[in-house]
């Protein structure tokens, strides 16, 4: 072979090695990796082990105090632990979260995201002068499954502009200062399978769209089980929402689009479903046992809403039997049940509904009311808590009323 041709292609050859040699040192410098956070001296260690690609943190079991949050800025990251027995706890009482999910350059830019974060398997909790649980800021395709978060003072899980498809599963919110799970600007999101108790409000979801909550359990909430605001094109169906101090569902800031179905809404001492200002709505298929001061509410600021197919009752189980008391220093334990309270508002229907057990009427409506239509709902056994036997509907009428075939016996029992 001719001496220059052999030198030229031995130096290509090397320059070649020399490439793939340098390519290989950047991809493994870059690559996602698997960090055991047991090999570090503490988690922030570990967490800052982490490439910018991103990777595995392995959390062990044990109980891990912290005064300062932890903060993590890789997107492709799966953050896990061994379930109840890795126990985060903060003890920070300047108001910090536990965890911050965010983007390096998040305080800056404003736009900043970063994708594909999990969190799995681990409990969270704090004080009543710590703040969040998790805050997370900016963070797209985020997964939350199977934590257990407690005792916060602030929310649970406060989730910022985390806007695709955020999905909070099979997780345990419970005792928290503010809400269990609070999401302000979120899209196509999913909260399911979930378990509420006892935090200031169960969910808020505030300036977003496509809300999918369903199967979760909601209980002993000190104000609201959910609160929407600015939300449209969502559903509320499956869930359990019991003995709320307000109320178990609140529609606000021109919601619309919103069905809220195949619930089971009890022991609220204010209300079950209040449609403050909401448009476009459907509630069908529910049922609302022992709830105090009304079923659904639809506000002066609310209109075209559809409500039909649902059971308002109170804890009547047959042969004149109550399950609650009459008269009770526990208010959960009263017995009562409310319906249909509609105020100033217009084009609602009111169809294929069952009114027994009432403390008051079934439907009542003011005069600032326009085009009703009250069709097909059965009444019996109402205005057991006032003081004369009044009517099963107090709707004044009206040219722009239609109100027709409704089961209503002459007499009924108090």
């Amino acid at each position: 072979m001719n001496f220059v041709l052999s030198l030229t292609i031995y130096t290509y050859a090397v320059l070649i090695s020399a490439s793939e040699t340098t390519a290989n040192e950047d991809i493994g410098k870059s690559a996602p990796r698997t960090i055991r956070a047991a090999e570090y001296p503490d988690l922030q260690s570990a967490f800052n082990a982490l490439p910018e690609s991103g990777g595995s943190i392995q959390l062990p079991a044990g109980s891990f105090k912290l005064e300062q949050p932890l903060v993590m800025h890789t997107e492709n990251t799966l953050l896990v632990g061994q379930g109840p027995a890795t126990h985060l706890i903060n003890v920070n009482e300047q108001g910090q979260p536990a965890i911050i999910l965010r983007p390096q350059n998040r305080m800056t830019d404003q736009t900043a995201r970063i994708w594909r974060v999990q969190l799995e398997n681990f409990r969270i909790s704090g004080n009543p002068k710590s703040g969040d649980g998790i805050l997370a800021e900016g963070i797209n395709e985020l997964s939350i499954h199977g934590l257990s978060i407690d005792h916060n003072g602030g929310h649970g899980i406060n989730m910022i502009d985390c806007y695709e498809d955020p999905r909070i599963a099979h997780c345990l919110l419970t005792y928290n200062g503010f809400a269990g799970l609070n999401i302000r600007s979120g899209h196509d999101i999913i909260v399911s399978g979930n378990q509420f108790e006892e935090n200031q409000d169960a969910l808020r979801c505030i300036d977003s769209f496509n809300l999918c909550m369903n199967g979760n359990n909601l209980d002993d909430h000190l104000r609201h089980g959910i609160v929407i605001e600015n939300t449209y094109g969502s559903v509320l169906s499956g869930n359990m929402i019991e003995e709320c101090i307000g109320t178990a569902v609140i529609l606000d800031r021109d919601c619309y689009g919103i069905t809220i179905s195949s619930n089971v809404i009890a022991h609220e001492l204010a209300g079950g479903v209040d449609l403050r200002d909401a448009w476009g709505c459907t509630i069908s298929g529910n049922t609302f046992t022992i709830v105090h001061q009304f079923g659904v509410r639809v506000g002066k600021n609310s209109g075209r809403i559809a409500i039909s197919g649902n059971n308002f009752t109170n804890s009547h189980i047959g042969n004149g039997t109550r399950r609650s008391a009459k008269e009770d220093n526990n208010p959960f334990r009263l017995d009562v049940g409310s319906g249909v309270q509609l105020i100033e508002t217009a084009d609602v229907v009111v169809s294929g509904n069952v009114f027994t057990g009432m403390s008051r009427s079934g439907i009542s409506a003011d005069n600032k009311c326009l085009r009703l239509l009250i069709s097909n709902n059965l009444f019996f056994d109402l205005n057991r808590r006032t003081p004369e036997p009044g009517r099963p509907l107090q709707v004044p009428s009206h040219d722009s009323h239609l109100i027709k075939n409704n089961l209503i016996p002459e007499t009924s029992p108090r």
